[in-house]
């Protein structure tokens, strides 16, 4: 679906720096996009004013983003949360020891319950992006429910302590996208990122799942620029997150294949 290359190969630098460089973006997108007391106070401008340094986030605009367009052996790790936290230490800490980037979609509801795991992600280095408030069927509601499903989740996250982590990346509840309502998402500023693949930790072992599905799934789908979802915590008060038990496995075969994990932030420094 995407009409243009999509990401600009940069060298390998630290996670540090380029959570700085995003935090330099988020004080010029915070410019242009509407905080928590804007939006409470008032209507969100149909679509936020361009500038220069909005090229590439604009780029990705009137598509679901569901791969990079590269040629490069490059891949993005993201990973859902709106359940529990109960993978989000183990994730956390192989990310940390093969210094790999993620990028944390999280509901404004899980935002709310665990605002420690927000900070977390955060002073990690990594990415916060958007995936609506209490995580409904978008097409359920109307325009302005979802309008208000996305407002309240970037409030959530700015309460929660994400800073210069947050991101205007949004990731539909479900996957479910429409051409109409990925518009409504970019009008308030927000590019919709989806995924190649989801590997499927989240349904657990009751759900017919094991650490080998999961693994096996994430590496059928490599290709470059793949974007692989996963899940921090586990469904119906389970707490065995088979995802966060699969991500060395995953990483370790990335690498070994000849791949590199980037950061979906990356997309913002793209150009026409």
């Amino acid at each position: 679906m995407e009409t243009r290359s999509l990401v600009v190969t940069l060298p390998r630098v630290g996670r540090r720096l380029i959570a700085v460089a995003a935090a330099l973006f988020a004080l010029l997108w915070a410019a242009v996009v509407p905080g928590p007391e804007a939006l409470a106070a008032g209507p969100v401008p149909s679509r936020p004013a361009a500038t220069a340094d909005q090229e590439g986030l604009r780029a990705l605009f009137g598509s679901e983003n569901r791969v990079i367009r590269t040629d490069e052996r490059v891949v993005a790790v993201t990973f859902n949360a709106a359940w529990n936290d109960a993978g989000s230490t183990g994730i956390l800490g192989d990310l940390e020891r093969r210094h790999a980037p993620a990028t944390f979609f999280l509901t404004g509801t899980f935002a709310d319950r665990y605002p420690e795991v927000v900070k977390r992600i955060a002073a990690a280095g990594h990415g916060l992006g958007n995936h609506s408030y209490s995580h409904p069927y978008f097409a359920d509601l109307s325009a302005a429910g979802r309008r208000r499903e996305v407002q309240a989740a970037d409030r959530a996250l700015r309460a929660a302590g994400a800073g210069g982590a947050l991101t205007p990346f949004f990731r539909f509840p479900y996957s479910e996208t429409s051409p109409a309502q990925i518009g409504e998402v970019n009008g308030l500023g927000f590019a919709d990122v989806e995924f190649t693949t989801d590997t499927n930790g989240w349904k657990g072992a009751e759900g017919g799942m094991t650490v080998d599905h999961a693994v096996r799934r994430a590496l059928d789908a490599l290709r470059p620029g793949a974007i692989l979802q996963m899940h921090v915590g586990a469904s119906q008060g389970r707490t065995e997150v088979i995802d966060a038990q699969a991500l060395p496995r995953i990483l370790d075969a990335i690498s070994d294949r000849g791949y590199r994990v980037i950061d979906l932030r990356s997309l913002l420094a793209a150009r026409r």
